[in-house]
This record gives structure tokens, C-alpha cells and sequence, in this order.
């Protein structure tokens, strides 16, 4: 299988600011905000937080899907690995204007006087050219979660909201055939076919394979490649948006030896939905699952809101928020409340396992030598009578790591608790179910009385550790009035339902 690959060892190739680009001779864990400044000299683009949490380093990138559609998306390319850019598009701040004259984007940010120290602006602009070129007249809600990646410390956010919101009135439709870049949506899909015939130019067929001094980064096409690279390199570091491993390198300072990536193989890229099941890929981003899932449970919604920021959530990926073994993973609790299936490759093997048996400890997992999870199976579950529910509290609202989480799945029959799924994020070193409470409520009738005694039992199912984020007793507190928010949640009938707790705002 190595022999297979070294046969595609090749340069990394990408568009950047619309014209061919080609990348040799670069460290594979070298971050595409380090190549822009440090090799290319386009300083435009900012280093603040090195962790995707601050957005000045937001850029844009473009790509072919596999229905050959064109997709746009924010960044965080200050841990996006450079090799994941091959066969990609890369906008940066530099490449907007036109001759001198300003990007619809840049005028309105000049016009609302939006930017003041100039830091964070560039990242500001990249959000919204990204907004700009997928949504039209968008809300005062739309605005601020494209905004919700980007952090501002002098100018503050209503000069910037304001430009965000007249940046429509400085595009020059008359020019949209002739210029897709300043074209605002939806008057761009008629502009975008010299963009995607170039894409379509840069695709390969075959793996790519970047060797470095330190690293080396592996890009398999199908996944029994992959599943065969992996089962003789057990200890490499699988990959898919590189949200999560992209932080080994920028704050550990980690040269990563050997470097599979999963975000290239077609098969792993797919949603397959059944009268029964939702099927989700491991290279399926947090963007796309949510899109299905909140079909099936619209309140969703709002827990993809509090998901990172635009940028991190169109690259990391579900599957990715799960195998990390994150005990405050904000998708794990969902999952097992919803009696999710993990399905694990190793070779030609695969098997199944319900997500509450897959960790074994903090950051541990029970995967075998060699395995990776391929896809995660999730149930179809009816409307009511089935009650799920789910909340995070953390410090703050937007791109926040949850003190505690917690997602609750009833089944009623009639006015009784035919059966419950309880699990939380932030109590132990794992998310897991809480099955004291469970056992509780399993088949009284849905009232303050169960109520009262799930909560005595909860209070039993953990023993929460100190630290940063809360203390033992404020976990627990949390947790107990989670269980009690749902309640109220679920039997109300006078006040609109909220779905998630947050900071500032936790019981």
C-alpha cells in the first residue's frame, strides 16, 4: 500500500485568489496561514489566536462537490493544514479588490467606519464576502452567526453588522457576467463557470501523498486504501478537517510523523438516509450533518448556532467530534441520548457499536489497533409521542466549550415514560448515560413527583471533578436543573419553548 502511494507523491496544487498555485518543497504540517505570510508574504491575513477561536485568520475557500456544484465556505487557516487545500480554491483578503477599486465588502466596511485598529478586520471582510456570495438580504440573525467565528476588540459590532448589511448596495450587478468575485448571491451562479472549469482542471485521480522533513501526509482516494494504509500504520494521525489535530501543531508544536487524511475518500463524504437510519461519513463536515439532522429535529437549530463558528463547523466533522474522545464534545451526549451506532473499520472488517460502549476513558476509546470509525448510524426516531430534548451551558453563547451539556430522548405511552435515554457531557472523564435516573423514571408517569425522584437519583449517576470551567457542586447543580428545565420544556403550554441553556442564562 505505501508502494501505491509513493507513486503519487506529488506537489499541492490550488487556486489562490483565482489564479493556479503550486506548493513544493512544504512541511506537511506547515498551517496555511503560516505559507500565506511567512512564504507568500500576504501578511493581510492575521494570527491572533492560533486555536480557530478569534477569526482574524479567516480566508475563503472554494471547491467542486460531488455533484460538481460549487461550494463557498469561511476558514480558519491557522490550523488548516496546507495539503488540505489540493485540488481547492483559497481567497484572501488580498485578492478582492479589482484594480483599485474596493470589494463591495471593503467599501461598506469603510463606509460604516467598521474598522478602527484594522486587526481583526480582514478576517471581518472574508466572512462576509463569504455571507455576500451565499445569502441574499440576509437577517440580523443570519449576519451575526456568520459573524460568530470573528472577534472584534476596539470597533465593537454594530458599525461592522451595518456594513454587513449594506454591502449589497456597493455590488455592480452590471458586471456579474464578467466578475464572480463581486457578484452577491443569488446573481452569482451564472459567473461561477470559469471558477469551476478551473477547479474541474485541477482534480486528480490519484492519492496525494507530501513527505517532509519531520512529517508526511497521506491523502487516499477510497477507503480500501485508507482502511489498509491504517491497519499497517496504526499509529498515525487520522485527519479529516484538521480542527482538532491542527491545534497539536500551532500549541504543541508538534511535528506529526506520519498524517492520514480521511477528507479525500469519496464513500466517507456521504449521507445516506433510510426510512430507519441516518448514515453519516467520517468526512461528512458539521455543516452538512446538521442540515439533515435538523430535518428530523428542527430545534437542532440552535444547538448549530452554538457549534464553534461557521468556519470550524464547515470543517470539522461530526464523526471527528465523536472519535476525538472529548468528554465535553458537544455531539456525543445527542448521539447516545439518540442510541447511535458507531460503524468501525479495520481492514476489510467492519463492526458495530452503540456509541455509549465506544470510550473508555478520558481522551481513550475502545477502537482496536489499526480501526477508525467510518460512519456513524443514527435512528429515525417518530415525532411526539418521543420527546428529545438537548442543552449546553457554557460562559459565553458562540464558540464556547460546554461546562456542562446534556441531551434527554423520552418515549411515552400515554402519560407514562415507556422509556428514557439520559446522557451528559462535562460530569466524568467520558459522556455517558445516566442510568440511575433512568431506572427511575422508567414507566411512572411523566410528573413532579418522577421529576423529584430522577432528580435524587441523578444526583447518584456522577461525581464531577473541579476545574476552569465549574466546580463539583456547580456541575452537579447544572446537571439536576437540566433535568428539571426539560421538564418544564416538555409539559408547558403557555410560553414558547427554549431549547438551549447557555451562559449567562444557566440554571
Amino acid at each position: 500500500m505505501d508502494e501505491i502511494l509513493l507513486k503519487s507523491h506529488r506537489a499541492i496544487r490550488f487556486l489562490l485568489n483565482g489564479v493556479s498555485h503550486t506548493a513544493e518543497g512544504i512541511e506537511p504540517t506547515t498551517t496555511v496561514l503560516c505559507y500565506l505570510r511567512e512564504h507568500l508574504g500576504l501578511t493581510g491575513t492575521k494570527e491572533g489566536c492560533a486555536e480557530g477561536d478569534c477569526g482574524a485568520c479567516t480566508a475563503a475557500i472554494a471547491e467542486l462537490d460531488a455533484d460538481d456544484c460549487l461550494r463557498l465556505r469561511s476558514a480558519n487557516t491557522c490550523i488548516q493544514l496546507l495539503p488540505s487545500l489540493d485540488g481547492k480554491a483559497l481567497f484572501t483578503v488580498e485578492g478582492l479588490a479589482r484594480e483599485g477599486v474596493l470589494h463591495p465588502v471593503q467599501a461598506a466596511m469603510l463606509s460604516s467606519h467598521a474598522s478602527q485598529c484594522g486587526f481583526c478586520t480582514p478576517g471581518f471582510v472574508m466572512s462576509l464576502f463569504v455571507l455576500m456570495k451565499t445569502a441574499s438580504d440576509p437577517s440580523r440573525q443570519k449576519i451575526c452567526e456568520a459573524l460568530a467565528g470573528n472577534l472584534c476588540r476596539c470597533t465593537g459590532y454594530r458599525p461592522i453588522v451595518e456594513a454587513a448589511a449594506r454591502m449589497y448596495e456597493f455590488a455592480d450587478v452590471s458586471r456579474a457576467p464578467e466578475d464572480w468575485l463581486t457578484t452577491p448571491y443569488p446573481d452569482a451562479p451564472g459567473t461561477e463557470r470559469q471558477l469551476m472549469q478551473a477547479l474541474g482542471e485541477l482534480r486528480q485521480s490519484t492519492s496525494l501523498e507530501v513527505i517532509g522533513e519531520n512529517s508526511r501526509y497521506l491523502a487516499p482516494r477510497t477507503l480500501v486504501e485508507l482502511a489498509h494504509l491504517f491497519t499497517r500504520h496504526p499509529a498515525a494521525t487520522l485527519v479529516a478537517g484538521g480542527t482538532d489535530a491542527g491545534l497539536l501543531v500551532t500549541k504543541d508544536l508538534l511535528y506529526l510523523p506520519l498524517i492520514i487524511s480521511v477528507a479525500e475518500v469519496a464513500d466517507l463524504k456521504r449521507i445516506e438516509v433510510t426510512k430507519d437510519w441516518i448514515v453519516i461519513g467520517a468526512a461528512v463536515s458539521v455543516t452538512d450533518a446538521f442540515a439533515v439532522l435538523i430535518q428530523d429535529h428542527p430545534h437542532l437549530d440552535d444547538m448549530r448556532r452554538r457549534f464553534a463558528g461557521p468556519g470550524i463547523r464547515a470543517a470539522a466533522t461530526l464523526v471527528g467530534n465523536v472519535a476525538n474522545a472529548s468528554p465535553v464534545g458537544d455531539w456525543a451526549p445527542i448521539l447516545i441520548a439518540l442510541g447511535a451506532v458507531g460503524l468501525l473499520r479495520r481492514g476489510d472488517e467492519v463492526r458495530e457499536l452503540p456509541l455509549e460502549h465506544f470510550y473508555a476513558g478520558y481522551r481513550r476509546t475502545t477502537l482496536r489497533s489499526g480501526e477508525f470509525m467510518q460512519a456513524i448510524r443514527i435512528p429515525r426516531l417518530d415525532a411526539p409521542p418521543l420527546l428529545f430534548w438537548c442543552y449546553k451551558v457554557a460562559k459565553r453563547f458562540d464558540q464556547d466549550i460546554a461546562s456542562v451539556s446534556a441531551a434527554f430522548c423520552f418515549e411515552i405511552d400515554g402519560d407514562r415514560i415507556k422509556k428514557g435515554r439520559i446522557a451528559f457531557g462535562g460530569l466524568d472523564r467520558i459522556p455517558r448515560r445516566a442510568e440511575r435516573c433512568e431506572a427511575v423514571l422508567q414507566g411512572r408517569a411523566w410528573n413532579e413527583e418522577t421529576l423529584e425522584a430522577a432528580c435524587s437519583a441523578l444526583r447518584l449517576d456522577f461525581d464531577p471533578i473541579s476545574d476552569m470551567r465549574g466546580t463539583h457542586d456547580y456541575r452537579l447543580m447544572v446537571a439536576v436543573n437540566l433535568l428539571r428545565r426539560f421538564y418544564l420544556d416538555t409539559t408547558a403550554t403557555t410560553r414558547p419553548l427554549t431549547v438551549w441553556s447557555y451562559g449567562g442564562d444557566a440554571p
